[in-house]
């Protein structure tokens, strides 16, 4: 258990990043050992091949940016699937950074871990809040890399300012691909991260990744929550209720028979 004293909590100037950008980036909140345990612990979830299925709910394919494959690439959820991986979701470390930005207590919402293995294509300008009834407004995402994050493997990258607008589609309950004439292109901040750091960033900013170009795969958790007062813990519904819309979309493509575990 961290200590409070030890705890890193926000300086004015982080908290006003926050505000006028809708992200912060965070250097070196976790330790070298720690990483490393964490990306082992990645490694395993990896050779479990009984969940690695197009047919589990809980897995992503993403097509190769040359389109010649499809690429095992995501567990959503994934805290279930690890105790470390939980731990990490509920660090009191992150857990004070997220108080400090809420002004209260951050409940986790949602939970996934990308692999991005070489040659996965990266995903087109969005925003992650999706006018679902009782979606919470506060959603934000803490992005946490086990890998090196850079433009060679499609790190994330942000377009600040722009979350201060809120949705910048229909709010009709679909995701929607934003325009790229949508945002200033000289604005774009990539999200470049070593394993020890994070990056926040709010469900109204605008972001997306380019493919992975390197040799490596380039692995990164993302840890979604809201505000306390933003409809508490939802967690549990959330994923219901995805787990109902993702086979209601997968039948569209006429995959049936699908599953969860």
């Amino acid at each position: 258990m961290v200590q409070l004293e030890e705890r890193r909590v926000l300086r004015d100037a982080e908290y006003s990043r926050w505000k006028q950008d809708g992200f912060l980036i965070l250097r070196g909140l976790f330790d070298a050992e720690e990483m490393q345990d964490l990306s082992e612990e990645a490694w395993k979830l990896t050779y479990q091949s009984d969940l690695i299925d197009k047919h589990n709910l809980r897995c992503r394919f993403q097509q190769t940016y040359d389109d010649r494959d499809c690429l095992w690439e995501t567990f959503d959820p994934v805290i279930d699937l690890s105790p470390l991986i939980r731990k990490s979701a509920f660090d009191p470390r992150l857990l004070d950074v997220l108080h400090d930005l809420y002004g209260e207590r951050a409940c986790l919402f949602k939970d996934k871990l990308i692999f991005k293995q070489p040659g996965t294509k990266g995903y087109e300008l969005h925003q992650d809040w999706i006018a679902w009834p009782g979606f919470p407004r506060s959603f934000l995402t803490v992005l946490i890399p086990l890998d090196t994050a850079n433009a060679s493997n499609g790190c994330t990258e942000v377009f600040p300012g722009y979350h201060q607008q809120g949705s910048l589609s229909p709010e009709d309950g679909t995701y929607h691909r934003l325009p790229d004439e949508t945002v200033d292109e000289s604005l774009v901040v990539p999200l470049e991260l070593e394993p020890g750091d994070i990056a926040i960033f709010d469900g109204f900013t605008p972001h997306r990744s380019g493919p992975n170009l390197s040799p490596s795969w380039r692995r990164q958790l993302y840890l979604s929550y809201n505000a306390f007062s933003d409809g508490g813990q939802q967690r549990t519904a959330h994923y219901e209720e995805f787990q109902v819309y993702l086979r209601k979309r997968y039948a569209e493509y006429g995959l049936t028979n699908t599953w969860f575990k």
